[in-house]
C-alpha cells in the first residue's frame, strides 16, 4: 500500500513539474526575408483557454540558438507554471548581438526581436499585449541584446534583465564576431559607441523601464557590468543589481534565471 501511494505521488509530481507545454515554432521576419525557430513555453493553465498571459522573451548567448534555454534549464517549465507566464526563446543567430547591423543587411535582429516577434506572438497567442505584459532577458550576448532592445523599444517592453551580459562591447574589439556586425571599432571603439548599452541609458527616465542585472564575480564581463551599474546610479535610474559567486557558464545562468523570473513576476503583478 505504501509503495502504491509513493508511486502515485511520484506520478503526480512528474505531471506537475512537466505540466507546461513546450513547442517549437517558426516566426517569419519581413526585415530579413526568412524565418527563424523559437521555443514557446506555455503554463499548465493555458489549456483552459480562458485568460491572457504575460510573456518573458528569453535570449540566448553567442554561439547558441533558440533551444539552449529549455535544453540547459528544463526547470523553465516549472517556472512558467509557478508564475503563470509564457516564455518565448527566439533565435538570434550565432553572433547577431541583436543589432540591426550597419554593415550587413542580413542581420536585423533588433527589428526582429524588438518588433516582429512580439507582434507575431500577440497575434497567435492570448497574451497581455502591452508593455505591462512583456519582459525581455538574456544571457551574455542575449543580456546585451535584452537591455539594448528594451531601452530602444520601451513602448514594447516594460521590464528587462541581463544575466552575465556583454553590456559594453568596446573592450572586446576582436571577440565574438562583433566586428563582423558593426565594422571597424575605430580608435577606442568610438564607431561602436552607439551600439553599447551604456550609451543607450541616455534614453532612460526614472521608473519607465523596470531593470534587473547580475553577473558572476569571476566572469570576464564583471567589470563592464559594474560600470553599467555605476552609470545607472549616477543617472538615478532605479534598477536591481547583484553579483554572485560564479563564472560565465550554465551553472550560474540556470540559478540566475530564477531570480530574474521572480523580478518579472512581481513586475507583472503590479
Amino acid at each position: 500500500m505504501r509503495f502504491f501511494f509513493t508511486l502515485l505521488l511520484c506520478c503526480a509530481l512528474t505531471q506537475m513539474t512537466m505540466a507546461a507545454g513546450v513547442d517549437t515554432i517558426s516566426i517569419p521576419s519581413a526585415a530579413m526575408h526568412r524565418s527563424f525557430r523559437a521555443v514557446v513555453i506555455t503554463p499548465q493553465s493555458y489549456s483552459a483557454g480562458n485568460q491572457r498571459y504575460p510573456v518573458v522573451y528569453l535570449l540566448h548567448g553567442h554561439g547558441g540558438n533558440y533551444s539552449n534555454w529549455i535544453t540547459k534549464v528544463p526547470a523553465l517549465r516549472e517556472m512558467a507554471d509557478a508564475y503563470n507566464i509564457m516564455i518565448v526563446c527566439p533565435d538570434g543567430a550565432i553572433s547577431s548581438w541583436y543589432f540591426d547591423s550597419p554593415v550587413d543587411s542580413n542581420y536585423k535582429f533588433e527589428t526582429y526581436v524588438g518588433k516582429e516577434i512580439p507582434a507575431y506572438i500577440d497575434q497567435h497567442y492570448p497574451t497581455v499585449a502591452t508593455s505591462k505584459g512583456r519582459a525581455i532577458a538574456g544571457l551574455s550576448m542575449g543580456g546585451h541584446g535584452a537591455l539594448f532592445i528594451a531601452i530602444r523599444h520601451q513602448d514594447t517592453f516594460g521590464a528587462a534583465g541581463s544575466i552575465s551580459g556583454g553590456v559594453d562591447l568596446r573592450p572586446f574589439p576582436k571577440k565574438w564576431d562583433i566586428a563582423k556586425r558593426l565594422g571597424d571599432p575605430g580608435e577606442k571603439g568610438t564607431n561602436w559607441t552607439d551600439y553599447t548599452v551604456i550609451k543607450q541609458i541616455e534614453k532612460l527616465t526614472p521608473g519607465k523601464l523596470a531593470l534587473t542585472m547580475d553577473c558572476g564575480v569571476d566572469d570576464f564581463f564583471i567589470d563592464v557590468n559594474r560600470n553599467l551599474h555605476k552609470a545607472l546610479l549616477e543617472r538615478k535610474i532605479p534598477h536591481d543589481y547583484a553579483e554572485r559567486p560564479g563564472n560565465h557558464d550554465w551553472t550560474y545562468w540556470g540559478n540566475s534565471i530564477r531570480y530574474q523570473l521572480l523580478f518579472f513576476h512581481l513586475f507583472f503583478e503590479q
